[in-house]
């Protein structure tokens, strides 16, 4: 069973498409990764989900709703979370817990049972009076959360939940995400953090409005890129990224970190020929060569560079 369904979703702006014609559906149960760089489409993508923006063309079905004939519907079956983590800094976390409670219709027993239980995944028991303003990051983004859900939606979109949040709280919080998949919540989450969608049982990879690949981790990483993948650690990484870019062996090059990144070609011949190559250089110092299983991070940016192309 589908719990969203995309159809020919298009969404412009004057002569500018920031959603081209795109298809998906979205599984019961499934946490899928909507993924690209900013300004790839992801959260237009998402408002218009949420029925918080009218498509250009198109519809989509959301809980078995339509976006665009019955926006209403669609509004009261789902929950929402965006990345500026929906809470008001100016009041307490109880008071807080207690609007949003009230949005979605709850009141008396059942207000306070959801309650708690939005105070116990935070980790704020006993601390209701802080004011909201006060919460480090990570506890902010867990109690928005509990909020975005606390009326139980089947559907719950996430836009960019972790940004700016430190790695351990990211990991805490996708816990908080299996755990909500794993009692049937449908949970469709957009990212930059491309290692995060490692978590996801489904990925879509989106770039200038239009969907460039699907699939989940192990399909990505398997059928998009067929050529080796060598880290490089060296010196001077920027001389050395100008004259790896220039061999007839890397079809692809990219900066990770302290590291380089080169898909080689049919012409490469071993890892001696890459030194050999950055030897011509005497001022940069090599430190290792290893051949490495691809990240998301290599699918991505390989696919971009063929959408260039």
């Amino acid at each position: 069973m589908n719990s969203i369904e995309v159809k020919k979703l298009t969404k412009r702006f004057g002569k500018f498409t920031a959603v081209d014609d795109i298809n998906f559906t979205v599984k019961q149960g499934e946490v899928l990764g909507f993924l690209g760089a900013n300004g790839a489409g992801k959260s237009t993508t998402i408002k218009m989900l949420c029925a918080l923006l009218e498509p250009s063309s198109g519809d989509a079905l959301v809980g078995g709703y339509s976006i665009t004939k019955q926006p209403e519907m669609v509004k009261k079956s789902i929950g929402y979370m965006s990345q500026r983590f929906s809470l008001y800094n100016d009041l307490t976390v109880e008071e807080n817990i207690n609007f949003f409670g009230g949005v979605y219709g709850l009141d008396g027993a059942e207000l306070i049972d959801r309650k708690n239980w939005v105070l116990k995944i935070a980790n704020l028991q006993g601390q209701e009076k802080l004011l909201t303003a006060s919460l480090p990051g990570g506890i902010k983004q867990r109690l928005a959360l509990g909020t975005a859900v606390i009326h139980r939606p089947k559907i719950v979109f996430l836009d960019e939940p972790t940004s700016g949040v430190d790695p351990i709280s990211r990991r805490s919080f996708w816990d908080l995400i299996n755990d909500l998949s794993a009692q049937g919540t449908t949970v469709l989450v957009t990212t930059h953090y491309l290692e995060e969608a490692e978590y996801c049982e489904n990925i879509i990879l989106i770039n200038s409005g239009k969907i460039i690949a699907e699939g989940n981790s192990k399909k990505l990483k398997s059928e998009y890129l067929k050529s080796d993948i060598y880290e490089i650690v060296c010196s001077d990484l920027i001389n050395a990224f100008e004259i790896l870019s220039k061999a007839e062996f890397v079809d692809e090059i990219s900066i990770f970190g302290n590291y380089l990144h080169i898909m080689v070609n049919n012409k490469f011949t071993g890892v001696e020929q890459v030194k050999n190559t950055l030897q011509m250089n005497s001022q940069i110092q090599l430190t290792r060569i290893n051949k490495i299983q691809p990240s998301l991070e290599d699918v991505f940016i390989h696919l971009l560079e063929e959408s260039r192309v």
